[in-house]
């Protein structure tokens, strides 16, 4: 029985995270970062209140694309990077269901890139999830499109000389409406923008640092090891000045040509850029998104926030003013209206 749903008796029953647990055999590597996503999604889910009947995850091709088998909702594992495009035809035809979208970096920026910037441009009301581990896993360890320059992969064995995409940066280009990071490992804080992101009404975009410990072990350990995270990531809280380092005493502001830069502080925080997720103009949050190490911290949480209708809900608002000026549709009327043609 799935909450908000009755016992037989008019009294709701209330899920726990075992009620999200799919009877499938979870197969990722050992070690895998992609173990702490499912979990902390299936602890998260209950706390939303959402029947899971309707809850609908969509994926396309590679490891992390096995999400939908683990997760006791509906799911639809589709094809290499169109699961924005058909989660799209879901939330437009069922406006009622809350749609998640799995992807990878291969699968969401490569083959799925077109699909992906059009479904945020659109701001369809998706949560769009981006595990980003730097590699392709599933064909065993190509360079994929965020590998950094110079990554040495069965594909590039002298190194990769792409330049790489940025996930936030492209969000952002695109016009999501919210755009967030976090970290498989970082539970609470991955919990706390998993749940921004189910809240958001619009096109929420979370890309989260996943760890391939067989094809691409520790990619990410320059930044969320214990010893250097607090100096190497910036922790964004709405209304908060930007602040870091282990004794907070490391703030960003901006020069006088508006480009950032990295002063120290001593408890006076004037002068410092203040966090804004809300902020309508893309600038800020584009600027937060190029802040990269080893010159800044790189930033975590939710960068941008903002409301604007939705395309799937302008669409159902379409379709009921055309029903509402011409009436109920026909579609036998429809096919023998204009002109037609036999086929011999």
């Amino acid at each position: 029985m799935s909450q908000g749903d009755g016992d037989g008796n008019g009294v709701a029953l209330k899920l726990t995270r075992k009620d999200f647990i799919s009877d499938q055999d979870v197969r990722w590597c050992p070690g895998c970062g992609d173990y702490a996503i499912l979990a902390n999604m299936q602890k998260l889910m209950p706390e939303l209140g959402v029947p899971r009947e309707k809850i609908v995850f969509v994926s396309g091709i590679g490891c992390s694309s096995r999400f939908p088998y683990y997760m006791n909702t509906y799911g639809f594992h589709t094809i290499h990077g169109r699961a924005p495009g058909v989660a799209t035809g879901v939330k437009v035809t069922r406006p009622d269901l809350m749609v998640w979208v799995v992807t990878g970096d291969g699968d969401g920026l490569s083959i799925g890139g077109n699909h992906l910037i059009h479904a945020m441009r659109r701001n369809v009301d998706l949560k769009i999830l981006l595990f980003n581990n730097r590699i392709y896993g599933l064909t065993k360890g190509q360079y994929s499109p965020t590998s950094e320059q110079g990554k040495k992969t069965k594909s590039t064995p002298l190194g990769s000389v792409d330049r790489p995409f940025n996930p936030l940066s492209v969000a952002i280009g695109a016009e999501a409406t919210f755009v967030a990071r976090s970290i498989d490992i970082d539970s609470a804080h991955l919990q706390y923008v998993l749940r921004r992101a189910a809240e958001h009404k619009g096109t929420a975009f979370v890309e989260i640092y996943q760890n391939c410990n067989v094809f691409n072990d520790g990619t990410w350990e320059s930044v969320i090891n214990k010893a250097v995270r607090s100096d190497r990531l910036l922790v964004l809280e709405h209304g908060k000045p930007l602040v870091f380092g282990k004794e907070r005493k490391k703030g960003i502001r901006m020069r006088p040509d508006m480009s950032p830069e990295v002063v120290e502080i001593d408890g006076d925080t004037s002068g410092l850029l203040v966090h804004d997720e809300r902020r309508q103009q893309e600038g800020y949050h584009f600027m937060l998104s190029r802040l990269t190490s080893p010159d800044f911290p790189e930033p975590i949480g939710v960068l941008r926030a903002v409301q604007v209708p939705t395309y799937d809900g302008l669409v159902a608002e379409q379709g009921r003013a055309a029903v509402e000026q011409r009436g109920e549709g026909s579609l036998e009327k429809l096919l023998h209206s204009g002109e037609t043609w036999v086929v011999r």
